[in-house]
Protein backbone atom coordinates (compact mmCIF):
# COMPACT_ATOMS: atom_id res chain seq x y z
CA UNK A 1 0.00 0.00 0.00
CA UNK A 2 1.21 3.64 -1.17
CA UNK A 3 0.91 6.03 0.97
CA UNK A 4 -1.40 8.87 0.15
CA UNK A 5 0.23 12.37 0.56
CA UNK A 6 -1.32 14.37 3.38
CA UNK A 7 -2.39 17.99 2.17
CA UNK A 8 0.68 19.42 4.15
CA UNK A 9 3.08 17.32 1.64
CA UNK A 10 1.03 19.41 -0.99
CA UNK A 11 2.23 22.83 0.21
CA UNK A 12 5.12 24.44 -1.94
CA UNK A 13 8.03 25.04 0.58
CA UNK A 14 9.10 28.52 1.49
CA UNK A 15 12.07 28.29 -1.10
CA UNK A 16 9.84 27.08 -3.50
CA UNK A 17 7.38 29.98 -3.42
CA UNK A 18 9.94 32.55 -3.03
CA UNK A 19 11.95 30.62 -6.53
CA UNK A 20 8.75 30.66 -8.22
CA UNK A 21 7.34 34.21 -7.31
CA UNK A 22 11.02 35.79 -7.98
CA UNK A 23 11.31 33.80 -11.03
CA UNK A 24 7.78 35.29 -12.33
CA UNK A 25 9.16 38.65 -11.13
CA UNK A 26 11.74 38.28 -13.45
CA UNK A 27 10.13 37.37 -16.40
CA UNK A 28 7.85 40.27 -15.98
CA UNK A 29 10.30 42.83 -14.69
CA UNK A 30 11.93 41.56 -18.20
CA UNK A 31 9.14 42.34 -20.47
CA UNK A 32 9.63 45.59 -19.88
CA UNK A 33 12.00 47.00 -22.24
CA UNK A 34 12.74 49.21 -25.69
CA UNK A 35 11.40 47.93 -28.95
CA UNK A 36 13.99 46.53 -30.97
CA UNK A 37 15.79 43.45 -32.76
CA UNK A 38 17.87 42.51 -29.14
CA UNK A 39 16.87 39.33 -27.58
CA UNK A 40 16.96 39.48 -23.29
CA UNK A 41 20.40 37.83 -23.15
CA UNK A 42 21.91 40.10 -25.58
CA UNK A 43 20.27 43.66 -23.42
CA UNK A 44 21.05 41.41 -20.17
CA UNK A 45 25.03 41.63 -21.36
CA UNK A 46 24.82 45.20 -22.72
CA UNK A 47 23.48 46.38 -19.36
CA UNK A 48 26.09 44.82 -17.54
CA UNK A 49 28.65 46.33 -19.84
CA UNK A 50 27.19 49.59 -18.90
CA UNK A 51 27.00 49.31 -15.17
CA UNK A 52 29.87 47.63 -14.64
CA UNK A 53 32.18 48.60 -17.84
CA UNK A 54 34.38 46.75 -20.34
CA UNK A 55 34.73 42.56 -20.03
CA UNK A 56 36.07 39.85 -21.15
CA UNK A 57 34.03 37.10 -22.43
CA UNK A 58 35.25 34.84 -20.06
CA UNK A 59 34.06 37.78 -17.46
CA UNK A 60 30.29 38.17 -18.77
CA UNK A 61 30.06 34.11 -19.52
CA UNK A 62 31.01 33.31 -15.84
CA UNK A 63 28.63 36.29 -14.17
CA UNK A 64 25.45 34.98 -16.26
CA UNK A 65 27.37 31.78 -15.70
CA UNK A 66 26.72 29.87 -19.41
CA UNK A 67 29.22 28.39 -21.57
CA UNK A 68 31.40 30.98 -23.48
CA UNK A 69 29.99 29.76 -26.81
CA UNK A 70 26.59 31.42 -25.68
CA UNK A 71 28.56 34.94 -24.77
CA UNK A 72 29.87 34.59 -27.78
CA UNK A 73 26.72 34.86 -29.90
CA UNK A 74 25.48 37.98 -27.48
CA UNK A 75 28.50 39.85 -27.76
CA UNK A 76 28.47 39.17 -31.61
CA UNK A 77 24.42 40.72 -31.91
CA UNK A 78 25.65 43.60 -29.75
CA UNK A 79 28.72 44.32 -31.80
CA UNK A 80 27.00 43.96 -35.10
CA UNK A 81 24.35 45.85 -34.22
CA UNK A 82 27.19 49.06 -32.90
CA UNK A 83 25.64 48.55 -29.28
CA UNK A 84 29.31 47.20 -28.30
CA UNK A 85 33.35 46.87 -29.37
CA UNK A 86 36.10 44.64 -29.24
CA UNK A 87 39.37 46.22 -27.89
CA UNK A 88 42.26 44.89 -26.79
CA UNK A 89 42.80 44.51 -23.28
CA UNK A 90 45.71 46.67 -22.24
CA UNK A 91 46.91 44.29 -19.59
CA UNK A 92 46.94 41.36 -21.55
CA UNK A 93 47.23 41.52 -25.22
CA UNK A 94 45.95 37.85 -25.80
CA UNK A 95 42.41 38.99 -23.85
CA UNK A 96 39.67 41.25 -25.67
CA UNK A 97 37.22 43.49 -23.53
CA UNK A 98 34.10 44.37 -24.68
CA UNK A 99 32.13 47.22 -24.10
CA UNK A 100 29.62 49.66 -24.68
CA UNK A 101 29.23 52.47 -27.61
CA UNK A 102 27.30 55.54 -27.39
CA UNK A 103 24.36 53.99 -28.59
CA UNK A 104 25.04 51.20 -26.66
CA UNK A 105 25.05 52.86 -23.56
CA UNK A 106 21.45 55.32 -24.77
CA UNK A 107 19.85 51.89 -24.86
CA UNK A 108 21.11 50.55 -21.53
CA UNK A 109 20.20 53.42 -19.72
CA UNK A 110 16.77 53.58 -21.24
CA UNK A 111 16.13 49.68 -20.27
CA UNK A 112 17.22 50.37 -17.01
CA UNK A 113 14.92 53.36 -16.97
CA UNK A 114 11.45 51.87 -18.10
CA UNK A 115 12.25 48.69 -15.93
CA UNK A 116 12.91 50.91 -12.93
CA UNK A 117 9.45 53.05 -13.76
CA UNK A 118 7.69 50.25 -14.00
CA UNK A 119 8.73 48.51 -11.13
CA UNK A 120 8.59 51.71 -8.95
CA UNK A 121 4.95 52.64 -10.35
CA UNK A 122 4.14 48.80 -9.01
CA UNK A 123 5.43 49.82 -5.58
CA UNK A 124 4.07 53.21 -5.29
CA UNK A 125 0.77 51.66 -5.82
CA UNK A 126 1.05 49.16 -2.18
CA UNK A 127 0.77 50.89 1.19
CA UNK A 128 3.59 51.61 3.21
CA UNK A 129 3.64 48.61 5.15
CA UNK A 130 3.25 46.73 2.25
CA UNK A 131 6.58 48.25 1.17
CA UNK A 132 8.48 48.26 4.27
CA UNK A 133 7.96 44.67 3.83
CA UNK A 134 9.28 44.38 0.69
CA UNK A 135 12.26 46.13 1.60
CA UNK A 136 12.94 43.54 4.46
CA UNK A 137 12.37 41.15 2.20
CA UNK A 138 14.95 42.91 -0.32
CA UNK A 139 17.59 42.87 2.35
CA UNK A 140 16.84 39.32 3.14
CA UNK A 141 16.94 37.46 -0.09
CA UNK A 142 20.37 39.99 -0.60
CA UNK A 143 21.83 38.17 2.41
CA UNK A 144 20.87 34.96 0.78
CA UNK A 145 21.96 35.85 -2.74
CA UNK A 146 25.53 36.78 -1.27
CA UNK A 147 26.21 33.94 0.58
Amino acid sequence: MSAQPSPDDEEPTLGAQVRSTVGRLYRRFRSERPEGSLGDAALEVLVRLHKHGPQTLTELSTHDRVAPASMSQSVNRLTSAGYATRTADPNDGRKVLFSTTAIGAELAAATRNQRNAWLDEQLHALGSDDRAAIARACALLSAIAES
